[in-house]
């Protein structure tokens, strides 16, 4: 790499920065949690918060005779990818089933509104399930060509699906997951629909084992999911995923024993330190772990093995090869959109630090014994470096402090609102606020952006959308993140 002027005033910042700086955990939740709404897709209800969004994409499925309203584009684009969907259902609602305790009231009730508004899109989409379950609503293709709000779009809403013949087990694995997790959400709130989503997942999981395949592998819904969201690894891992979930869910022994019977061929040891939209393995060795540690289930044993060895490639005392950071600090992995890997293994590492604690044990890194201490700091100087305390001395959270992204790749955020600006945007005609250097006329509170580079460096352009894009995979497991240090933040 290069050593510019730019990059040695960065490493002067950060030699001269305080070490630490008081960051207002509280605040970051509330925000973290509010962007959801700015995510909406369908009609919006009075008690909306983000107002200079409206109502859009009212009509999803109509043409193909079914109800898909609802849900939440991922992204700054108007597509609703069916697949982060689900994950991101799945880890928000993971951050309230560990760390839901340590949310202040008022911020547990947004979020649990934030859960059932993808959870009632999500059960639109296996309606259908055995013979059909619904992945996508938007043609990527023709959406990414404009730049225009949700509330103005006119491009094809066309709706992808799987079925027996065209098989989807790691998007139906996410989604059975994804419902699995949100039932223990609602369990003690709406008894009712808990039960719903939990037999919802149960039929999901079933498709996604009967037929298997990957969705991305079949030419009819290839096109419109790839190069976006195909699932390179594999849907083997979704599967465990999903029987990981619903074993968590049901207490129901044949999921355990799937999880027992099938982990080695479907790639359980396989241990591979990543976890992400379309990689399972460090969340499913730590959401299985907590069975071992809890029961000393000794036929569970691996996946906490497995567990710590990705533990010990995040600890830098350890001597295990290691995951890469940035000179200020940050996990950094390249390919664009690197928050969605910092959040979720700050949240991984959290959760693993509580189950660990609840059962007296550590992590041995060879040269080194981790305890559940050494985890929660990481994971702090994660989440501090998002909110500020990086050589850059910005907050990655759009809304949060005095200084942070001002021109995040998003559309409804960068175009002028309904109220403001009534008259319809068409498909070009918002080219011109795409490529203009002003800041964001709307600001979508809460949204952590794609962040910086391998060097720190952050340029803050709304053209370079792998690093100013903010996602709903990002923020999910961060809304758990923020509620630990809420109540821990020392």
């Amino acid at each position: 790499m290069t050593i510019t002027s730019s990059h040695l005033l960065l490493l002067l910042l950060s030699l001269f920065a305080p070490l630490t700086t008081s960051h207002d955990y509280h605040d970051a939740l509330s925000k973290s949690i509010l962007f959801f709404e700015g995510q909406r897709s369908g009609r919006l209800p009075a008690e909306q918060r983000l107002t200079w969004r409206s109502t859009s994409a009212a009509s999803d499925g109509s043409t193909n005779g079914v109800d898909l309203e609802g849900g939440y584009y991922d992204a700054g684009d108007n597509v609703k990818f069916g697949f982060p969907m689900a994950f991101t259902t799945t880890l928000l609602s993971w951050s309230l089933i560990e760390f839901g305790g340590s949310m202040p009231s008022e911020e547990l009730s947004h979020a649990v509104r934030a859960v059932r508004w993808a959870t009632d899109y999500l059960l639109k989409t296996v309606a259908q399930a055995p013979d059909r379950l619904f992945v996508q609503v938007g043609d990527p293709i023709k959406d990414h060509n404009c730049w225009e709000r949700p509330e103005d779009m006119d491009t094809a809403r066309t709706v992808y699906s799987v079925s027996p013949s065209s098989p989807g087990s790691d998007v139906a694995g996410e989604t059975a997951a994804a419902l699995a997790a949100s039932s223990m959400v609602f369990r003690s709130i709406d008894p009712t629909y808990s039960e719903r989503l939990l037999e919802s997942a149960m039929r999901a999981f079933e498709f996604a084992d009967t037929y298997k395949g990957a969705y991305s592998d079949n030419e009819g819904v290839k096109a419109g999911v790839c190069p976006f969201y195909c699932d390179f690894d594999g849907y083997q891992d979704e599967l465990l995923w999903g029987a990981a979930w619903l074993r968590r869910a049901s207490q129901n022994a044949t999921y355990l024993s799937y999880i027992q019977n099938n982990g080695k061929t479907l790639g359980a040891e396989d241990n591979i330190n990543e976890f992400g939209w379309d990689n399972k393995h460090a969340g499913l060795n730590v959401l299985v772990s907590k069975e071992f540690l809890d029961g000393e289930m000794m036929s569970l044993q691996s996946y906490k093995e497995s567990a710590d060895s990705f533990i010990c490639t995040l600890m830098p005392e350890s001597s295990s090869p290691h995951i890469q950071y940035t000179p200020g600090g940050l996990i950094y992995k390249p390919g664009g959109s690197n928050m969605q890997h910092v959040t979720s293994i700050a949240f991984l590492l959290l959760a693993y630090a509580e189950y660990l604690s609840r059962s007296s044990q550590t992590v041995n890194c060879a040269s080194v014994v981790v305890g559940p201490d050494s985890l929660r700091h990481q994971a702090k100087k994660q989440v501090d470096y998002i909110l500020g305390d990086n050589p850059m001395k910005m907050s990655y959270m759009v809304g949060y402090g005095d200084k942070y992204p001002q021109r995040i790749h998003h559309r409804g955020s960068s175009l002028p609102s309904i109220s403001s600006h009534p008259k319809f945007i068409a498909c070009k005609e918002g080219s011109m606020y795409f490529t203009s250097s002003n800041s964001n006329q709307n600001i979508l509170v809460g949204a952590v952006v794609g962040g910086p580079g391998e060097d720190d460096v952050y340029e803050d352009d709304r053209a370079d959308f792998r690093k100013s894009e903010p996602t709903t995979y990002i923020n999910a497991p961060l809304v758990g993140v923020l509620a630990y240090f809420v109540a821990n933040p020392n």
